[in-house]
């Protein structure tokens, strides 16, 4: 176990999600990056690295989660990353398994929201957030 936190970026639209996002993982230990546009994840790409990279499928009109997500891949190709939608149609699940990006489907399920997590940042033992489980 290691004392540096894992940095996290969240990208999302809606305020209230995003404060949920950011709490949740922040309770967690994780550092986190929440943003509301793909401009402002680019941004931070170009300046710092994340260890995880969660975005919204639904950002503006001009760009989506994917596209933050191609372009973190440009600056890390082993990116760890998951698209959060609550319109997961064939074509968005399909273009995330070829991005090799996880599909996290909204509302969240915190349970399954922490796995995944635990699972994309290589935390098999989850030690971040096995912490409040029982």
């Amino acid at each position: 176990m290691t004392d540096a936190k894992r940095k996290i970026m969240v990208v999302d639209d809606e305020p209230s999600v995003l404060f949920t996002y950011r709490l949740l993982l922040e309770q967690k230990g994780y550092d986190v990056t929440a943003l509301a546009t793909a401009q402002a994840a680019v941004d931070a790409l170009r300046r710092e690295r994340f260890d995880l990279v969660l975005c919204d499928l639904s950002l503006e009109a001009e760009r989506s989660g994917f596209d933050v997500i191609e372009f973190s891949r440009q600056q890390n190709p082993q990116q760890a990353a998951a698209v959060l939608t609550g319109y997961a149609t064939v074509e968005a699940l399909e273009r995330a398994e070829k991005l090799c990006a996880a599909v996290l489907l909204k509302p969240i399920d915190i349970e399954q929201f922490f796995v995944t997590v635990n699972n994309l940042l290589g935390d098999e033992n989850g030690h971040q957030a096995q912490a409040s489980h029982q």
